[in-house]
């Protein structure tokens, strides 16, 4: 099966992390059962025909141009590998163009109602499941990681005296992302808290339930839409809606593009780009409630 060996690879020379795993799976197992049940032929036969028939069959499918992009992607990464192994001589793949998806904005929070949820009394209280909450929406906003690496990051990545916490983002690469003084406060009284629940089952990741496990995915997204929905009636509110807003806010306030990018964990500067907009439009707003001919 030609499959394994490339997930074998991407997994373990590549350091893809287990969620890009499971997508490339996906992604190929799909396009497997095309090529199956359409023209009865294996992965190594696919041609550039094939390959444009699929994209034709995924958009009669109702799939959306970034899904198809993104499976795409995956083809190309595949088929790569095996003219690499020279399983095949040539990609199907190099003359695929992806179709061209629509530009969306990304949704963020402004810092008004960010400071109003995270300021209120009301809402937090000093009981460690409140604490823990409260921590994990400051870090998401204060800091602009990703979830994954929120469920990640274990007491030893804290410098409470350099205010500052060690990622393990995508690929496994290490970044350090400063964290506010507010931050590290809220930190310090957490694991205060923490210390006194006499947690058994001590794990070492930072942030835990109220049984001192690991974090699940499922728990954090439904933590931030909880209390996002506070303060926010839009259709969107998740973690990564908090990612956004970091970059918004910092953007908004000058900071430097290639800064950003490297405070995001982005492998290149277009995926930090599209911060820019928000940005813009900001100006935008900002030049008709100002300008007297606007």
């Amino acid at each position: 099966m030609l499959i394994d060996p490339f997930l074998k690879y991407i997994g373990q020379e590549k350091r893809y992390s287990k969620h890009t795993l499971l997508a490339y799976t996906t992604d190929l197992l799909q396009f497997q059962d095309f090529m199956s049940v359409t023209y009865e032929l294996d992965l190594a036969a696919a041609k550039y025909i094939h390959v444009r028939d699929y994209i034709a069959h995924l958009m009669e499918g109702d799939v959306g141009a970034s899904s198809i992009g993104r499976k795409l992607s995956t083809l190309r990464s595949f088929y790569k590998y095996l003219c690499r192994q020279q399983i095949i001589d040539s990609s199907p793949m190099n003359l695929i163009k992806a179709p061209k998806a629509p530009k969306r904005l990304p949704v963020f929070v402004d810092e008004q109602k960010m400071d109003s949820l995270l300021d209120s009394e009301e809402i937090f209280s000093d009981s460690f499941g409140s604490m823990r909450d409260r921590l994990i929406i400051e870090t998401l906003f204060g800091t602009g990681i990703r979830l994954s690496e929120l469920i990640g990051l274990k007491e030893s990545d804290i410098d409470i005296y350099a205010n500052t916490l060690k990622v393990l983002g995508k690929g496994n690469k290490e970044r350090i992302v400063p964290m506010t003084k507010p931050l590290v406060l809220q930190v310090e009284s957490y694991l205060l808290e923490k210390s006194k629940q006499n947690f058994h089952n001590k794990v070492e990741t930072l942030i835990v339930t109220d049984k001192g496990n690991k974090l699940n995915a499922n728990f954090v997204y439904t933590t931030v839409k909880r209390y996002l929905s506070m303060v926010s009636t839009q259709e969107k509110l998740s973690p990564h809606v908090l990612r956004h807003s970091y970059a918004t806010s910092l953007l908004n306030r000058g900071a430097d593009l290639n800064a950003i990018k490297e405070l995001l964990g982005h492998a290149s500067l277009a995926a930090t780009q599209v911060y820019t907009h928000n940005s813009i439009e900001t100006l935008k707003t900002i030049y008709k409630q100002a300008h007297p001919k606007a």
